[in-house]
């Protein structure tokens, strides 16, 4: 994509769940999971999210099986750097985007929380989970792109001859790469997004929380002579009128702090997220910032992942988007509280006026140009 297009981003997991969604049935229910990624192709996404938990069904065959019953749709997994070693991680990738036709981006997330990594038996610390994954990048890139076998030593891993004969599909500056996301805002993450992200991901913060944490990974990326496109997350809550969309943002509101009680869960959130406590400082301003970013999810439940939303009407979201464009934002993350059905609702208006609304935008900038 240019550097002006924008992309829309959903997110499927195994079995229907959400806030106001308690999972029910098995971890992973193959029929949803291949209507929730139709769903997504039907209704306009461009990519898909396939998240990486300590528990949950793996990712990468989640999105092998994916791939398989849809046709144009691209995927974003989510993977961990530490549990497999990266060079059987860049086989895996460079099959899989063999596999799917060249569809394939990678999510890297090193972890913010201590007690989720020891549950898969990493005990480094969030500061050495970093320095982890670069060294991990680092040796993703030679895999793919040598073309005969290489030695590697390094603080966290060392290989004699490592090669791949299989390469990526895509290509970056010529040579064979799977692109990456990267996500992480404290101090330890910053420098590993502005060596390798190709898109840096930040969840659904202010503007002025996005402004400045986009800058500072723009100059990050500067020094290594590198440009970064930025995603942000959100969780639009759209209806036909701005009355009916707050209304349904109070009862998504009100259903979440029941089961939170029925489930006998605790505010509090990952407290080594830098994320989190980006999230939870922009809800400190009150439940509704800016236009339409609307933080009350996110003060529930602690700012555990992307739980802020944009409220309003398809129009009202929309140009909301638009002022995160403004900023450079080009990628937009988007899923519901009633995940499939809400995919469907984002494609019937919501992205194809964030569409519109941006062709305008860049139409307007020619002309003055």
């Amino acid at each position: 994509m240019s550097q002006n297009d924008i992309e829309f981003i959903g997110m499927i997991q195994g079995q229907k769940v959400s806030e106001i969604h308690p999972a029910q049935g098995p971890a992973l229910d193959r029929d949803y999971v291949r209507a929730f990624a139709q769903a997504h192709e039907a209704a306009g996404f461009d990519r898909i999210l396939v998240p990486h938990h300590s528990s949950s069904p793996d990712a990468t065959l989640t999105v092998a099986y994916a791939a398989s019953v849809t046709e144009r749709i691209h995927f974003m997994l989510a993977h961990r750097p530490g549990f497999v070693a990266p060079t059987l991680a860049a086989r895996q990738f460079a099959s899989l985007d063999q596999f799917s036709g060249g569809r394939l981006a990678v999510h890297y997330i090193s972890g913010g929380s201590d007690e989720e990594q020891r549950r898969d038996g990493d005990w480094l610390d969030h500061d050495q989970r970093y320095a982890r994954t670069d060294e991990y990048l680092e040796v993703l890139h030679k895999v793919w792109t040598s073309d005969k076998p290489f030695d590697h030593e390094g603080p966290h891993y060392r290989y004699q001859r490592a090669f791949s004969e299989v390469k990526p599909v895509q290509t970056r500056h010529g040579k064979p790469h799977v692109p990456v996301y990267f996500g992480g805002a404290s101090e330890a993450a910053i420098p590993v997004a502005g060596k390798y992200a190709d898109v840096y991901a930040l969840w659904g913060e202010s503007l002025d929380q996005a402004r400045e944490l986009t800058t500072r990974v723009r100059a990050e990326a500067a020094r290594h002579g590198r440009s970064v496109r930025f995603s942000v997350s959100f969780r639009p809550i759209v209806a036909a009128t701005e009355e009916a969309a707050w209304a349904r943002a109070e009862s998504i509101l009100a259903e979440t702090r029941r089961l939170r009680v029925v489930q006998g869960y605790n505010r509090g959130g990952p407290q080594q997220s830098e994320g989190a406590r980006r999230l939870l400082a922009a809800a400190d301003k009150g439940p509704r910032v800016d236009k339409r970013l609307w933080t009350a999810i996110a003060q529930e439940i602690g700012g555990r992942s992307n739980s802020t939303a944009l409220v309003g009407t398809p129009e009202q979201v929309a140009d909301a988007l638009l002022d995160y464009y403004d900023l450079g934002v080009t990628t937009f993350l988007i899923r519901g509280f009633d995940p499939l059905e809400d995919a469907l609702e984002y494609g019937r208006e919501l992205i194809p006026r964030t569409h519109a609304l941006v062709a305008e935008r860049i139409a307007a900038r020619r002309k003055v140009a």
